[in-house]
């Protein structure tokens, strides 16, 4: 669980980075977990981009990310979503 504090902090860690995931009409699957999940890993702190087309709203499908990745949600602002999950080891962020 995150704190105020870390979610402000890993907001603005997060303000330079690009969406790495885009979750279109397909909606979530199967593939797009794995890769968020392989981007989580490499990454730790990443952008989604969630399309209109998913016929959901950007919270929902945020959190059923999260809970699909064992990550934390940041941030929901318009279509993007902020998702973080620490490494065990060598983790870049000191929480």
């Amino acid at each position: 669980m995150l704190t105020g504090k870390n979610r402000s902090y890993l907001r603005g860690e997060a303000n330079s980075l690009d969406p790495i995931v885009h979750v279109g009409k397909d909606g979530i699957n199967e593939s797009v977990i794995d890769q968020l999940n392989e981007a989580l890993e490499a990454h730790e702190l990443l952008k989604v981009r969630i399309l209109e087309s998913t016929g959901r709203t950007t919270r929902s499908a945020a959190e059923e990310l999260a809970t699909a990745t064992g990550s934390n949600v940041v941030q929901v602002i318009g279509g993007i979503a902020i998702l973080f999950r620490q490494r065990e080891e060598e983790s870049n962020f000191k929480l």
